[in-house]
């Protein structure tokens, strides 16, 4: 019945639109008589033209298209129709726009629209389109082109669809009836503002009793009071959403909500047992653990943290329980050595309590809980145990060997009858100054002791049982070696002493203390004298100062160093302990020249070798003094070396210094007197004695003899060589100038093309020219004046 009832109500709403689409086809046709009308005038333009304005035969504004058509011919959406159409088929109808062609077609001839396809809302809403009548025949346009718009009307097609598929929520157990849980959201795609397609509502289809969810908003609540985690912890709630306000024929969703709920602490620990036993042997080591005890508590992560305590013991200090924070269990650790000849058992009362309390489960009862705790000591085979935890005994450096300076004793804690035997670690005593009797632990000594050697012994005494040699203890033992005055005094230090030539009687020229290595119980007290073999004929005495130190004096008004220079005083230093040590020390006193005020000048040769001395800074000072002096000098003489002779050619720029002489003038190739080519091919006839030309002779330095090259078998000679001559000639030379002068032995041969060069044939000669103008030069060209300014007869003479 209500299936029919849907039915018809859906028959009577596509009805309804299809009539009302009708209506809107109709009510959009407008005739005109198939001419466009015109209005009047309407305004002028910025020119003063009027402005007029075409009013269309026809226009458009909208359609409704129903989505999700199933029919098997296409949808027809309307008509177009214009007032210039005469049914005469020479109108056009032209649709252009969204989907023109393709999701719809028009007609050219009726107009008629139809869609094509099946179109669906959700995925586009509405599409605008233009259309036109334009003659078939001209393609003018008819009628101007207009705009509408084909609006899709929505059907209940989209069931609502949840945002998260499933979900997850937790809520705390023991939670209050309504307390939110979370919100879940579905959205339908159809249209919300048409009809209640859109319209959703929510309802719960499992997961009661004990969660509800509001239809309108979908809170999911708590809907039972008192759900405990224990019990329960995890729920699954089926939460369905529909449409058309959930009446029926209306579409729907559905989603799983995982629910959690979440500890409290709602539950005190307990332990699984009320007396707790356990059996350590009486050999556990301090620190160690004796055992475990765990409580259990049924909630988890930080509500099951637990605190262990000792709430009563009959062994104060005995025991201690902590926590272990991973497993939440109670450890038991040993504080105090067990001794099972002392106390075989021992009784504890632990407490446990949850660390985090909620307040609101108070009223459930307290969290905490007690138990019992018994620990049994069992005996192992002990190893034996000293008297004492160590050992000081003392003993004087002079005690004679085997003498017996104390002893120790241990005992077997589990017979007290049972023997035990001594030793010494000799790791600890490797001279073996010691030893023990293996029977009565009497320590006595091996060696003789000395205290300034070393006054503190420190060993190592073994005890082990004689029926179980494995079990050893040790023990450790100071011995202390007291001191016994047998050592004399001495110089504290070793003295230089020194006496000025001009020293007076009972002048003081030393201060004198002593040493002593023995250290008596009163403190030191040395005395000082002079020995008696030098007291008839001394020459210095001593004098006890009677704080342990002497002052040494002059016994005369002056010394000699010449007659005597060094003094040796003999000096007898005693203690005053018993038995009474001295000793004789030599003090060594050299005579030096000093001021009248006292101040040492000068002293004997031995003296200053043993006293003065200069320091590696004070050498290497010296030695560059020494260093920079000779630079200097050498230096000096090269500069003065330099300054002796001036070379000749300075400067190219200025024509005075410039002008050289060789006291001779070439004649070129044919001038055999100027130059004898024979030198070069004979050098050996060079002669010896013959000046540098491009320096001022001298006869400061005598001739250098020099060698002479063998001669050679080719009769034209060896040019090289004797240029090589000539150059180790230069080199050589003291009298050559400090810069480099150019030689050039040149031999063209027998004859050349460009003639002689010779002067001999020049057409002018020396007597055409005139140097008198070099006198006017200045003294720097006295000289070249003095050889050419002077008249014929000087020259010739």
């Amino acid at each position: 019945m209500e299936r029919r009832k849907a039915c018809l109500l859906m028959v009577l709403w596509v009805t309804a639109h299809l009539s009302s689409a009708g209506m809107g086809l109709k009510a959009l046709r407008r005739t005109t008589g198939g001419h466009k009308v015109s209005t009047g005038l309407t305004g002028q333009d910025a020119n003063g033209v009027p402005l007029r304005r075409s009013k269309r035969g026809w226009m458009w504004n909208q359609f409704f298209l129903l989505e999700e058509y199933t029919g098997t011919d296409m949808q027809y959406v309307g008509k177009l129709h214009s007032d210039s159409d005469r049914g005469d088929g020479s109108v056009m109808y032209v649709l252009t726009g969204e989907g023109a062609g393709t999701l719809f077609k028009i007609d050219e001839k009726s107009g008629d629209i139809h869609a094509t396809k099946r179109l669906d809302r959700e995925e586009k809403a509405y599409y605008i389109l233009h259309a036109k009548a334009v003659n078939r025949f001209t393609n003018e346009a008819l009628e101007g082109e207009s705009e509408f718009i084909i609006k899709i009307h929505d059907i209940n097609d989209n069931e609502p669809r949840f945002t998260r598929d499933p979900y997850l929520a937790s809520v705390p157990e023991m939670s209050d009836i309504g307390t939110p849980v979370m919100q879940v959201t579905a959205n339908d795609a159809d249209d919300a503002t048409y009809g209640n397609s859109a319209k959703v509502v929510y309802s719960i289809l499992e997961g009661q009793p004990y969660f509800s969810v509001d239809p309108e908003t979908g809170v999911i609540k708590t809907a039972l009071p008192g759900m405990d985690r224990e019990v329960k912890e995890n729920y699954q709630v089926v939460i369905q959403a529909k449409d058309m306000a959930g009446q029926m024929g209306g579409l729907s969703g559905t989603t799983t909500v995982s629910i959690t709920l979440s500890d409290v602490n709602d539950n005190p620990p307990r332990f699984t047992k009320t007396l707790y036993e356990f059996k350590v042997p009486e050999s556990s080591e301090v620190g160690s653990v004796l055992g475990v005890i765990h409580a259990m508590d049924a909630d988890i992560g930080m509500n099951a943290e637990m605190d262990y305590r000792i709430i009563g013991s009959d062994g104060p200090g005995m025991f201690d329980i902590t926590t272990n924070k991973s497993s939440q269990e109670g450890v038991i650790v040993l504080r105090k050595p067990l001794d099972f000849e002392r106390k075989r058992q021992y009784s504890l009362r632990v407490q446990v309590e949850n660390v985090h309390v909620n307040p609101r489960f108070f009223s459930m009862g307290p969290f905490r809980d007690e138990a019992s705790i018994r620990i049994t000591v069992e005996d192992v085979d002990e190893p034996p145990e000293f008297e004492h935890s160590s050992y000081i005994m003392e003993v004087k450096e002079d005690a004679a060997r085997n003498t017996v300076i104390g002893s120790v004793s241990a005992l077997d804690p589990d017979s007290r009858h049972s023997p035990v035997r001594y030793s010494i670690d000799r790791r600890t005593d490797m001279d073996r100054v010691f030893n023990v009797h293996a029977g009565n632990g009497s320590v006595f000594i091996l060696r003789e002791l000395d205290r300034e050697e070393n006054p503190w012994h420190n060993i190592s005494v073994i005890a082990c049982e004689f029926n179980n040699p494995r079990q050893i203890t040790r023990v450790p033992v100071y011995i202390r070696v007291l001191d016994v005055n047998d050592n004399a005094p001495v110089f504290a230090t070793n003295y230089e002493t020194t006496v000025c030539e001009n020293a007076k009687a009972n002048q003081k020229i030393q201060t004198i203390s002593a040493i002593d290595p023995d250290e008596p119980l009163g403190g030191h007290r040395f005395f000082f004298r002079l020995a008696q073999e030098a007291a008839g004929k001394a020459n210095f005495t001593v004098r006890d100062n009677k704080d342990n130190t002497a002052s040494i004096l002059t016994r005369r008004n002056s010394y000699s160093s010449l007659q005597k220079s060094v003094y040796h005083v003999p000096v007898v230093i005693s203690d005053g302990e018993y038995p009474m040590q001295s000793s004789t020390n030599t003090l060594t006193i050299k005579v030096c020249t000093c001021d009248r005020e006292g101040n040492m000048k000068l002293c004997n040769a031995e003296a200053l070798t043993a006293r003065a001395g200069l320091s590696t800074g004070a050498l290497v000072a010296i030695l560059l003094c020494v260093i920079i002096l000779l630079m200097i000098v050498v230096l000096f003489a090269a500069l003065r070396r330099q300054r002796k002779k001036e070379p000749l050619i300075i400067s190219k720029e200025d024509v005075r210094d410039n002008v050289v002489s060789y006291n001779d003038e070439g004649g070129g190739e044919e001038d055999t007197q100027a130059f004898d080519i024979g030198t070069l091919r004979n050098p050996e006839a060079i002669e010896e004695s013959k000046q540098r030309r491009d320096i001022v002779p001298e006869t400061f330095y005598p001739p250098i003899r020099r060698p002479v090259l063998p001669p050679t078998r080719d009769n034209n000679g060896d040019v090289r060589d004797f240029i090589n001559q000539r150059l180790q000639d230069n080199d050589s030379d003291p009298t050559a100038p400090p810069y480099d002068s150019l030689a050039t032995y040149a031999y063209e041969g027998n004859g050349s093309v460009a003639d002689s060069l010779s002067s001999l044939e020049s057409a002018t000669t020396e007597g055409d020219q005139d140097y008198n103008y070099l006198s006017d030069w200045g003294p720097r060209f006295k000289k070249l004046a003095d050889m050419y300014g002077g008249d014929d007869s000087d020259r010739d003479s």
